[in-house]
């Protein structure tokens, strides 16, 4: 499978300030797979450390001797590791903490060799770190499912992915290529971007094949909750990962989901399944200006999940009919779709965090799906399932934040619309006026470039 990310890991190799790289993303994201590809390609070697498959290995690392980890390493495995021609591979270091540790002394010690480290759990265990932790000797890169244009890639659409990067918002899509990328929107929504269930639906096209993966994947989630959670904290984790799907877009209220639990219970639960990614948290702002997350309200969230396949997968959808499939939470995946989207943008050093806005007051209700910030300028990006709908909320915000620019995904041909009109905000009319960037869900990579 063709990942960008190993453009970014490429880049790093290529640095001469290059400091010791570790990978964070959920589990079965591909992190494992996409390291050794690039190892096996850009090295003349790969040593894997698998912390969780060779337990015994945890005891080279209890010294901070990086040299001394160097030799037994190479008598272990039987090969000299060679300086910028060897990748030092440690996977599932989140087992073995004194690795991360180390990892310091790697960059002030052996600073030529190239290290990487991956963990599914690693945010537990970086969280809970009892020993000093190397700040400012590693760097991190993250990693997510597939994106709509690495699907594409995987399912032999290659040439879809090449006309959508060189695609300038001024051109005419073609209707029937229109279409087309609005069905494999449509396709992806249900296979989702889990690189086992992409790789089993690119060979077979059998969409029972990919429901049999989800349901596995789900069940490798839950199995995992043992390991970072009391029995009762893994009973609620549960019935979170049940609910998340079908809350898509929602503001989270504990009573919601279950007004029998201590809300500090939900909150705990959430809080460990954020940090093992299969859950984000969209936090409320204010946005008051740049950064975003200076106003944001840690109590006012709404949840989203790690891949909208497995969360079509809870939902219990069944994939054999899609063509015939009318669903009534349309507005819910799209919302999905988008929000996953911007999760897994360029720059891979940097953690994406998305906001929304929401005003509760009495008949005068607003809510902006997602704020991103680009540049210095705040973005406000409403989601449309459909072609058509209210602007009521866009308007009312870009007036109060005073801004030029607004983003609409929605299934309609792209377009770009100066609006012109008036609103009633409160007892006042107030004039409005901004540039809408009206896209279809398949460009969401793009509308960085049209801004």
């Amino acid at each position: 499978m063709i990942r960008f990310f190993t453009e970014y890991l490429t880049d790093w190799k290529n640095r001469t300030h290059r400091k010791p790289l570790i990978v964070r993303g959920a589990r079965q994201v591909g992190k494992t797979y996409t390291i050794e590809k690039f190892g096996n390609k850009y090295f003349s070697d790969v040593i894997k450390v698998n912390f969780e498959e060779t337990p015994e290995l945890k005891q080279f690392f209890i010294t901070n001797n990086v040299e001394q980890i160097v030799q037994n390493l190479e008598i272990y495995f039987g090969r000299k590791i060679k300086l910028s021609d060897t990748l030092l591979f440690l996977d599932e270091i989140q087992a073995c903490p004194e690795a991360i540790v180390t990892l310091r002394y790697f960059y002030e010690k052996i600073p030529n060799l190239h290290v990487i480290a991956a963990g599914s759990l690693l945010d537990h265990t970086l969280n809970d770190l009892q020993y000093s932790m190397p700040v400012g000797r590693v760097e991190f890169a993250y990693m997510y499912p597939l994106s709509f244009y690495e699907f594409l890639i995987a399912i032999n659409e290659k040439l879809l992915v090449e006309f959508l990067k060189s695609y300038k918002i001024q051109q005419k899509i073609p209707q029937p290529i229109h279409n087309k990328l609005i069905e494999l929107v449509r396709l992806y929504f249900f296979i989702g971007g889990m690189p086992e269930a992409v790789k089993i639906y690119a060979e077979t096209k059998s969409l029972i094949n990919t429901e049999r993966i989800h349901e596995s994947i789900i069940k490798s989630l839950e199995f995992d909750f043992s390991k970072y959670g009391t029995r009762s904290q893994q009973i609620t984790m549960t019935k979170l990962l049940k609910y998340v799907p079908r809350a898509t877009g929602q503001k989270f209220k504990y009573a919601n989901f279950d007004n029998s639990i201590r809300s500090d219970t939900i909150r705990k639960a959430l809080d460990l399944l954020s940090m093992s990614r299969i859950i984000h948290l969209i936090h409320n702002t204010k946005a008051t200006g740049i950064p975003l997350e200076h106003g944001a309200m840690e109590k006012v969230f709404k949840t989203l999940f790690l891949d909208i396949g497995l969360s079509n997968h809870i939902l219990k959808l069944r994939l054999t009919d899609l063509e015939n499939l009318n669903l009534y939470n349309e507005g819910s995946l799209a919302e999905q779709f988008i929000g996953q989207e911007l999760l897994c943008l360029p720059p891979y050093f940097t953690e994406n965090n998305i906001n929304y806005w929401i005003r509760e007051k009495r008949n005068s209700e607003a809510e902006i799906d997602y704020l991103i910030q680009s540049g210095n300028q705040i973005i406000p990006i409403e989601v449309k399932a459909g072609k058509t709908g209210t602007l009521k909320s866009l308007q009312i915000f870009v007036t109060e934040k005073k801004l030029e620019k607004a983003i609409r995904f929605n299934s309609d041909l792209p377009s770009s619309i100066q609006v012109d009109t008036s609103i009633k905000i409160s007892n006042s009319i107030k004039k409005v006026n901004f540039q809408l960037i009206s896209l279809p869900f398949y460009l969401v990579q793009e509308f960085n470039k049209f801004l």
